[in-house]
């Protein structure tokens, strides 16, 4: 396994993202941040607690299970049911690693689902490329690209990105 990102430049990049959006969303109490379970609620938690020490604004987080609305997996019986409304607000999905796009996808049903948003935007820690669906991140952390077969794995708790 390679390292390619830890500690401080994990923080780092983390803060400049949050920064982002920040920028990109002037009235930052119509925000959502929606992490996709298991691995993009963290990473949403910590964008909560940074706009919190950059702004003063406590925005909500809210964690989506995507498996109901998966193409590519064997589909369950997951019901999301978010305690924000998120009619007219702008969401940020939040996640790990985007790489072919269908979780995102999978994330944008399930909300879209669930009520009608005025804006959906999409923050990934690490962009692999290798895109099988129209589908574009509008926060990225890191570039990293990869191949097919390398597995990117993102380890919140010890802040580090990994190839493998």
């Amino acid at each position: 396994m390679k390292t390619i990102i830890e500690n401080e430049q994990f923080t780092r990049t983390l803060k400049r993202m949050t920064h982002e959006i920040i920028e990109r969303n002037e009235d930052l109490s119509s925000l959502i941040l929606v992490g996709i379970e298991k691995k993009g609620t963290p990473i949403a938690k910590e964008i909560q607690s940074l706009i919190f020490l950059f702004e003063g604004i406590n925005v909500p987080v809210e964690a989506i299970d995507i498996s109901s609305h998966r193409d590519d997996e064997k589909k369950s019986d997951v019901k999301n049911i978010l305690t924000e409304n998120i009619n007219g607000k702008v969401i940020v999905l939040v996640d790990d690693v985007l790489f072919t796009g269908r979780s995102a996808r999978a994330a944008m049903d399930a909300i879209i689902d669930m009520g009608r948003p005025s804006k959906i935007e999409l923050a990934v820690f690490v962009d692999r490329g290798h895109r099988e669906l129209p589908i574009r991140a509008d926060f990225i952390g890191k570039n990293i690209p990869t191949s097919r077969e390398e597995k990117v794995m993102v380890d919140f708790e010890e802040k580090t990105v990994s190839l493998r």
